[in-house]
């Protein structure tokens, strides 16, 4: 029943466009604010992830993976990080924003915001992944009072044409 309320309902598009254009102003911000502070550098807080990882109760490292994947591969590969977490954070707003490919920026604000999460940092990150969750349940409808009225239509004439001319390659 809610899900067809958050699906369905023009209320709830209202409502989805409010929560959206909230998150979105959140994630633009944090990405423009990193891409005009005159270089963003991921590199101190990617240390300090591998130096404080996230710990049970027995004191046990929880993630350990996560750290692994860190230590491995996001710290000897900073710089390509150093440019996909601010253009991420700002696309994910635009998308947000526009209400453009909004499942989308929604499901990759929730892959940024549990990376942040299994670094151990807190802040806002519960309150974005619970409004990510709505927005990306919602689906369509989050964005239908945005760009996703045209561009979620044409993606599917699009795929349904191409999916023609493989049936069509498939009689031959």
């Amino acid at each position: 029943m809610f899900n067809k309320f958050l699906r369905e309902n023009k209320i709830s598009a209202v409502i989805l466009t409010v929560l959206r254009l909230y998150l979105g102003y959140s994630w633009i911000t944090a990405g423009i604010g990193k891409l005009t502070s005159g270089g963003f550098d991921a590199s101190g807080f990617i240390k300090g992830a591998i130096a404080n990882p996230v710990k049970g109760p027995d004191g046990a490292v929880v993630f350990s993976w996560y750290v692994d994947f860190l230590k491995h591969f996001a710290l000897p590969n900073v710089d390509v990080f150093n440019v996909v977490v601010p253009v991420g954070e700002t696309l994910i707003g635009l998308g947000l924003i526009l209400g453009c490919l909004t499942t989308a920026a929604a499901f990759f604000g929730l892959v940024m915001n549990f990376t942040f999460f299994l670094a151990g940092t807190v802040s806002h990150n519960p309150r974005d992944i619970f409004l990510g969750f709505i927005i990306l349940t919602a689906g369509y409808n989050a964005g239908r009072i945005g760009l996703d009225r045209w561009v979620v239509p044409f993606f599917r004439k699009l795929r349904n044409k191409n999916a023609d001319v493989e049936k069509s390659k498939a009689t031959i």
